[in-house]
């Protein structure tokens, strides 16, 4: 008696193993797929899982179309196109609007002003949901919005399957733990190790997508492209005979007035140079007579010498 339970007591095991494989593999059918009657079909598992909602008496799809408008998950998106004077500015100012309300910004590009445009900045802005329309008539402030469009996801029902997968996929994680807990057959072991790496792999995957959702449920995305005037060159070459002796008269008309503020600018200059011209004119003037009458000074002298030898007689002496 006591041989025909031990023999009959992996045989047991083994039922009960096989039984949990069969509910995990189903589970993971279920899991990937993405109709409503797969989840209709599930076990148990998922109804305790989501007794609250099927309590309302609405199910799975019930609990979705039942749901206030306050209580749907919106993925809001948006783009604004705006006209500023100096888009760099613009960019600082629209950073702090955002920070401030509690968003951040997840990208910024910035072009340097040129011959033709001002430059320009393109910004990724996250926003709180509930902070949107604020921030926005903010950012409205900083020029002229050329155009401004938003659109809107529902992922409620994405956001409800995933959070009832998330909830499957951890009672039967841990019911995997406690059976390789209990398990003592090498490949009890082996088998269940498997399957609980397996469903953890799937649930952090879940996970991560519901992260995901989250983040931008609660954030939403503003793309946001500042820029300037565009610069009108117009061509004003003449083109006929009038509008040649025109462009002639004007740029004559230019160059005497040019040539007028050169010379009241350099009036002055010629004025004052005139007069140091005038001083060094006399300076000279007067260094020069008195070494002309040093001169007529010096000749009588020098001709009643005595040194100098006497002429000849002549006949009148």
């Amino acid at each position: 008696m006591s041989t025909r339970a031990v023999a009959t007591r992996p045989f047991h095991r083994g039922v009960v193993i096989a039984s949990l494989l069969a509910a995990a593999f189903g589970l993971a059918a279920c899991s990937s797929g993405s109709s409503d009657s797969s989840f209709a079909g599930m076990d148990e598992e998922q109804s305790e899982a989501s007794g609250a909602d099927s309590a309302d008496g609405g199910g799975e799809g019930g609990a979705i179309t039942d749901s206030p408008a306050g209580d749907r998950s919106l993925i809001i998106t948006g783009e604004m196109f705006m006209t500023v004077e100096d888009p760099i500015a613009a960019a600082d100012d629209a950073t702090a609007m955002v920070e401030d309300a509690g968003g951040r910004i997840d990208a910024r590009s910035e072009t340097a002003p040129r011959t033709y445009d001002g430059g320009s900045a393109h910004l990724t802005l996250r926003i709180p949901a509930p902070e949107l329309d604020p921030v926005v008539e903010e950012l409205r402030t900083l020029g002229t919005v050329d155009e401004f469009s938003t659109t809107s996801a529902d992922v409620t029902r994405e956001v409800d399957d995933l959070a009832a997968q998330i909830s499957t996929l951890r009672a039967s994680t841990t019911r995997i733990e406690a059976l390789l807990a209990d398990a003592e057959d090498i490949k009890d072991i082996i088998t269940l190790e498997d399957e609980l790496d397996s469903r953890q792999a799937e649930l952090e995957s879940l996970e991560a997508r519901q992260r995901g959702l989250d983040d931008q449920v609660s954030m939403s995305t503003i793309d946001l492209s500042l820029t300037t005037e565009p610069v009108v060159i117009v061509d004003d070459a003449p083109r006929t005979f009038w509008s040649g002796l025109q462009s002639g008269w004007d740029g004559l008309t230019a160059f005497v007035s040019g040539a007028l503020v050169v010379a009241g600018v350099m009036l002055p200059w010629l004025a004052v140079a005139a007069l140091v011209g005038a001083v060094v004119l006399a300076l000279v003037r007067a260094s020069r007579s008195r070494r002309a009458a040093q001169v007529a000074t010096a000749q009588p002298a020098t001709s009643a010498s005595p040194d100098e030898p006497a002429g000849p007689a002549t006949p009148g002496d």
